[in-house]
């Protein structure tokens, strides 16, 4: 396998309402940014996440290109995911050996429209989307199922929001308070924040990777893996997906220091500390996580990304960057970065 490594990383100042910039505007500050850190001008490869569901319009990436001035031609791909899975295919693409950097980047403006009624368009035509469940109700049932203590998902919530406020892309949640419900039992506040917003990270191999970056950070371990679609075939109190994704990625070969979590909703952060098999000295989300921003289409790639952060800057030296995607934790996705 080819030494791959993230070597720059950038995010959009998050918002909870339209600021009113199309989505190359909103693209093209962190393409500029990852650009100017590198000294990068042209990528071997380049890929991106985003979902036509959030823009309304199909093929709606192709507009998103405007960002890169893809003139010369550029070799490029695209996944309707969130931006976690373009950097796999981007990671994939390097292993082939003829190119040694790829641009990959995500974005998403869940301000344009109701997320909830989107979410539920995308599951499956037949069985789910007639029965009018969305991702509260689907993530209000997980949370049953885990039955977790109400005192220490209000402390994730606390604890998200105040790392957030300390975080200058997130938003500035205040201290929750209330019993204010929005599907039992999740409480408003337990529910990720309305988030337009967009970013990038550059990987390279080898050499390259040493001399564009002072502390790279390696890509040592990378998996995923999906559960069924249909609820009713999974246990809803574990996420086993997860546990297979972070065996496959090694995550239990070493200590982990950080563990950037794509955890939307409390209950959720409690499922993946126990299928990542996460210690108690491991810092969980010190970015504020998804529930402090939560850029649908890239807070996978963010959180990979921020994994990522705490090795470029000598914070760590081993990390986790975890991504989701689908119902009550239907797919994930375990990076394993290493200084």
């Amino acid at each position: 396998m080819r030494e791959v490594a993230i070597v720059a990383f950038a995010q959009t100042r998050h918002t909870a309402h339209d600021t009113g910039l199309t989505e190359p505007e909103l693209i093209a500050p962190v393409i500029d940014e990852v650009k100017e850190r590198t000294g990068l001008t042209r990528f071997g490869f380049t890929c991106s996440g985003s979902c036509d569901y959030l823009a309304g319009a199909p093929f709606s990436f192709v507009s998103a290109l405007d960002a890169l001035a893809a003139w010369p031609p550029i070799s490029e791909s695209h996944v309707e995911m969130d931006g976690a899975w373009a950097l796999y295919e981007a990671w994939v693409r390097l292993q082939h050996g003829d190119v040694d950097s790829a641009l990959v980047y995500g974005f998403g403006k869940s301000s344009l429209g109701d997320l909830r009624t989107i979410m539920t368009l995308q599951l499956d035509p037949y069985y789910l989307a007639p029965l009018g469940l969305d991702q509260l109700s689907y993530a209000a049932l997980q949370a049953n199922a885990v039955g977790a203590d109400r005192k220490e998902l209000d402390e994730i919530v606390r604890r998200s929001r105040a790392d957030g406020r300390s975080n200058p892309y997130a938003l500035d949640l205040p201290e929750p308070d209330g019993e204010d419900f929005a599907v039992r039992p999740l409480k408003r506040t337990d529910v990720p924040p309305l988030t337009d917003g967009a970013a990038a990270i550059v990987l390279a191999t080898g050499d390259l990777a040493r001399r564009l970056c002072a502390n790279p950070a390696y890509v040592t371990g990378i998996a995923h893996r999906t559960e069924p679609h249909y609820l009713g075939m999974r246990d809803l109190a574990r996420s086993v997906s997860a546990a297979d994704a972070a065996r496959a990625a090694g995550v239990g070969k070493g200590p982990v220091e950080v563990a950037e979590l794509h955890a939307q909703f409390p209950h959720e952060e409690i499922l993946l500390r126990r299928a990542l098999e996460l210690g108690g000295d491991t810092r969980i989300n010190p970015s504020g996580g998804p529930l402090a921003a939560n850029p649908v289409m890239a807070t996978g790639l963010i959180r990979i990304g921020e994994a990522a952060r705490r090795i470029h800057d000598g914070a760590a030296n081993r990390t986790v960057g975890h991504a989701a995607g689908g119902p009550c934790l239907q797919q994930n996705l375990v990076t394993v970065l290493e200084g």
